[in-house]
């Protein structure tokens, strides 16, 4: 006998039950079901239920909703067809008649990232009515695929639209409107939105609107009692009106109404089922349990059947939370450090109120996630509760403690899944842990030749504040937001107000360490901004060592020099009274194991600030490394905060251990970002867009190759020797996708006949011509020098001009040339860079166009690249083009890369590692060759 099931997903499935799933026996079933079974090829494995119930995995052939609905329409003989599928016809002919009464509208979704238009039923109560009863009556044998009201909200749901089209004609009226021509023609709809969809959905509902709405009004026990029932009223809500009780006995046509619409909530959400009810109405009541199961998971499954719950008002969901009091002395000028002495007390909280010891402790015994709380029913998780309470119990008394203690006990000792939501304190720690908004201003010094904006003014107090405490700082603005401009203010700032109070001679020099493609910047910048200061540079191979450097340190006000001399100097270094040691582009020293990091903490200041705007590009143990150097010990040994921070945070996303990470370091960090309009409102827009590229013949051809290569290494390759065979499938990877010659690296032509070989370099010299034409400007970031010093010639031939391409074998002296040449007037349109070498510490916002070739696949990374151009003198609109091919590893990690969310306000930046974690079927999937891959 044929057999039919409904596989979501895969729409109607015939089986037979001799197993086989051949046709024969079959001959009386009418065309074209007979047809379809006679040539079916059986090849679609399903479950169904065997002998006995039991569960067997036969052979079955699987029909597209399409050709399911054609099936299902006809009359269907009871002896060669079992009741399984007559009932799948009666549900198909049922579709019918509702769309044979117009009972149809159409809705706009989105699928395979385009929007469409189908058919979907009206709804209302009457059909509602009707599935209820179809789910009554549906055999088990269809149940083995799902529960029978979501089974049949996806069987109506598949067979609708196919249905209204055998019925609904296109006539002459098709072309007359995009969603009428899209929804009769089968094509997506290119003016689809959410809005859109929004409002079909808003109208759809306003034709169901005279039935009477179904409204759970839930009502709290009179007392607060344990073991107390809560009535849970049935009400009918009517357009407009206030929602009315049903009482027994009633209006015969609503208590119809209301009936039905229970019964099907209680489908809908199981545990309203066996409860005591009112005899006088329809009303259920609930011990708390269920109350507490009915709020967290039955409201949402109500809700999908158009039944609407009401809360009590003196009701609501609070999460526990920490807060900590911290006091101290009034503001001090002498510095205190991590060594200054407060007192803090801890205090527990649901929501905005504050619990007392008592409070706590009846909270606790309640055992209850549903308490009264002042009057009001609070709802709260209990062991969150307990496990705070326990924890603040013991320390609600002030306790007096250095800083550097109090944050050591923040670090120690969690409260697993309750977040530190406040930190507030007096005296000189308010100034710690409110930052920029409670220090005192300081007026721009004198010999600055700028006109700081209010943020800037604000982070140059701020730095002064925490110089005045002793204690180190992290100023983390956002790239092109003038850093440089904020510390050489704070230089003058020191010794103007030390010559106003005679004793200059105090303020000793400032070491400023950064890479050497910016040193020349600083050096421009400090001419410009603050021509009073003494700079020294100490750079190249004449530098100054021994005495002679002594005494150019003592006779300078700013030194400069360069990471890699920091470790190689680092004895000379060692020796000088230094105000302060700043560290500009500090994530050189995010691996807290290189000489440079070690060095950056062997010289000894009275004074540390670290610069940079990605204090973290890959993981929060480079945040470690950089406050390590700012203030040591602050957050503890690598290991510690390994296990304390960056596996609850990175892994498992532990709102607590974030909450605890930002109360520690916020008061070393300052943190502002462009899109802020607080931080700048007069910056131009900056518009993103990935740009697809397809593949050539060549490449795709290249592109398997690599891939079968790395099948076969990975077969016998296990641990480090297989991540490696990854990370190199990677890279070889992202060279094809660039350029055939990149990857052969044998020294090939670029073009082949006058053709490009590259889809993606075909791409760029479009993009470049229409930027050109426009008497405009572009950067072009790589991550591969070689691949610059293949596109740099071609591009100079193709557009008949220089192309300056700084990498990091370019000469100091050079890369300040090509800067300024690029910046002038008449510089050229293009400047090919470096990922690396490009990447920090340049202004460059003669150009409004930013071109990414190849993706690095750490947004950190690539923003700082960007903001080369994106940055304050930037008077134009910036556009951001990320490249990547169609079909293949690249188009795959930029879509997972858009969807990444961001762990608070710490940015986890993504790299390549984890790509090596993945297994070989995940691997193959995410590094596969699509089949759009190739273009025409």
């Amino acid at each position: 006998m044929l057999h039919g099931l409904w596989s979501p997903g895969s729409g109607l499935v015939l089986w037979h039950d001799s197993g086989e799933g051949a046709g024969s026996g079959v001959g009386g079933v009418p065309e074209p079901l007979g047809g379809i079974v006679r040539g079916a090829k059986w090849r679609h494995r399903v479950e169904v239920l065997g002998e006995g119930a039991e569960r067997v995995r036969v052979r079955g052939h699987a029909l597209a909703p399409e050709g399911a609905a054609g099936v299902l329409l006809q009359e269907l003989p009871r002896g060669e067809v079992a009741g399984d599928l007559r009932f799948l016809g009666v549900v198909a002919r049922g579709v019918d008649r509702w769309v044979r009464a117009g009972r149809i509208v159409p809705e706009v979704w989105r699928d395979e990232g385009e929007w469409w238009v189908r058919w979907r039923l009206l709804g209302g109560q009457r059909q509602r009515a009707w599935l209820a009863e179809l789910a009554v009556a549906m055999p088990a044998a269809l149940q083995v695929a799902g529960r029978p009201a979501e089974l049949l909200e996806n069987v109506v749901a598949e067979l609708t639209d196919p249905i209204a089209r055998m019925r609904v004609s296109a006539g002459e009226e098709a072309g007359s409107h995009p969603l009428l021509s899209a929804l009769l023609a089968g094509t997506p709809l290119e003016s689809g939105s959410h809005r859109v969809a929004a409002v079909l959905e808003d109208w759809r509902t306003s034709l169901t609107a005279d039935e009477p709405e179904l409204v759970l009004r839930l009502l709290e026990p009179d007392g607060d009692e344990p073991g107390e029932l809560w009535r849970l009223e049935v009400c009918l809500r009517t357009e407009g009106e206030a929602p009315q009780p049903v009482l027994l006995p009633g209006d015969p046509h609503l208590m119809r109404i209301a009936g039905e619409k229970l019964a099907a909530a209680k489908q809908a959400y199981p545990r309203l089922r066996d409860l005591p009810g009112d005899v006088r109405s329809m009303d259920l009541f609930l011990p708390t349990e269920v109350v507490m199961d009915l709020v967290a998971h039955g409201a949402n499954a109500l809700r999908s059947t158009g039944v609407r719950l009401m809360l009590p008002r003196a009701w609501r969901i609070a999460a526990p939370a920490m807060k900590l009091k911290v006091q101290s002395p009034a503001a001090t000028e002498t510095a205190v450090g991590l060594k200054g002495l407060v007192s803090f007390r801890w205090e527990l909280a649901l929501g905005d109120t504050v619990l007392t010891p008592a409070e706590m402790s009846r909270l606790v015994d309640a055992k209850s996630d549903l308490v009264r709380l002042r009057g009001e029913w609070v709802q709260a998780d209990h062991r969150m509760l307990a496990a705070a309470a326990d924890y603040v119990s013991g320390r609600t008394d002030e306790t007096e403690t250095t800083i550097g203690g109090l944050f050591a006990e923040l670090s120690a000792h969690p409260v697993i899944g309750v977040p530190l939501e406040e930190v507030s304190a007096t005296g000189w720690a308010a100034e710690l842990f409110d930052g920029e908004r409670s220090t005192e201003p300081v007026p721009d010094p004198l010999g600055l030749k700028a006109q700081l904006r209010p943020y800037q003014q604000r982070g140059l107090a701020w730095l002064a504040t925490m110089s005045r405490l002793g204690c180190g700082a992290i100023l983390a603005d956002d790239m092109g937001l003038g850093k440089t401009v904020q510390v050489l203010a704070l230089l003058l700032h020191e010794r103007e107000k030390a010559a106003a109070a005679g004793d200059s001679a105090e303020i000793g020099p400032t070491l400023l360490v950064c890479p050497m493609s910016v040193v020349g910047n600083w050096q421009r910048e400090a001419e410009r901004f603050a021509p009073d200061l003494r700079v020294l540079v100490h750079h190249g191979a004449g530098r100054r060592s021994g005495p002679g450097f002594d005494a150019a340190v003592a006779d300078s006000d700013l030194v400069i020099t360069t990471y890699a001399l920091l470790a190689r100097d680092v004895e000379d270094l060692k020796r000088q009274h230094w105000q302060r040691v700043a560290l500009d582009e500090a994530q050189h020293i995010k691996n807290a194991g290189t000489r440079q990091a070690r060095a950056a903490r062997l010289v000894p200041a009275r004074h540390r600030l670290a610069l940079t705007g990605t204090p973290v590009e890959n993981r929060l143990e480079e945040l470690r490394s950089i406050l390590d150097f700012a203030n040591p010990k602050l957050l503890g040994k690598a290991s510690e905060f390994h296990a304390r921070f960056a596996v609850p945070i990175e892994r498992e996303h532990d709102e607590n251990a974030v909450t605890r990470l930002r109360a520690i370091t916020s008061p070393f960090v300052l943190r502002r970002v462009k899109t802020d309009p607080a931080v700048i409102s007069d910056l131009p827009e900056k518009i993103e867009m990935t740009v697809r590229a397809n593949l050539t013949v060549e490449q795709a051809a290249l592109y398997q190759a690599v891939l079968d290569d790395m099948s076969a290494k990975l077969k016998a390759a296990k641990g480090m020797e297989r991540k490696g065979a990854v990370l190199a499938a990677l890279t070889r990877l992202k060279q094809v996708c660039n350029h055939p010659a990149h990857f052969l690296g044998d020294g090939s032509a670029v073009l082949r006949r006058g053709h490009h070989r590259s889809g993606k370099l075909a791409l760029v010299e479009d993009i470049l011509e229409s930027v050109i034409a426009d008497g405009e400007r572009a950067l072009l970031f790589t991550q591969f020098a070689e691949f610059g010093n293949l596109v740099a010639p071609f591009l100079s031939e193709r557009f008949g001009t220089e192309v300056p391409f700084l990498h990091g074998g370019v000469a100091k002296q050079r890369r300040d040339d090509m800067v300024t040449g690029f910046q002038a007037e008449d510089g050229p349109p293009l400047m090919l860079l470096s990922l690396k070498a490009g990447g920090t510490g340049l202004n460059l916002t003669a150009a409004n166009h930013v071109v990414h070739l190849d993706r690095w696949w750490n947004p950190a990374v690539e923003n700082q690249a960007t903001d080369r151009a994106y940055r304050i003198g930037q008077r134009r609109d910036v556009q951001v083009r990320k490249l990547v091919c169609v079909d293949t590893i690249e188009e795959r990690v930029d879509d997972m890369l858009k969807g990444k969310s961001q762990l608070a306000d710490l940015t986890v930046g993504t790299g390549e590692n984890w790509i090596t974690e993945l297994g070989d079927a995940e691997l193959r999937e995410l590094f596969a060759l699509g089949a759009e891959a190739v273009g025409e």
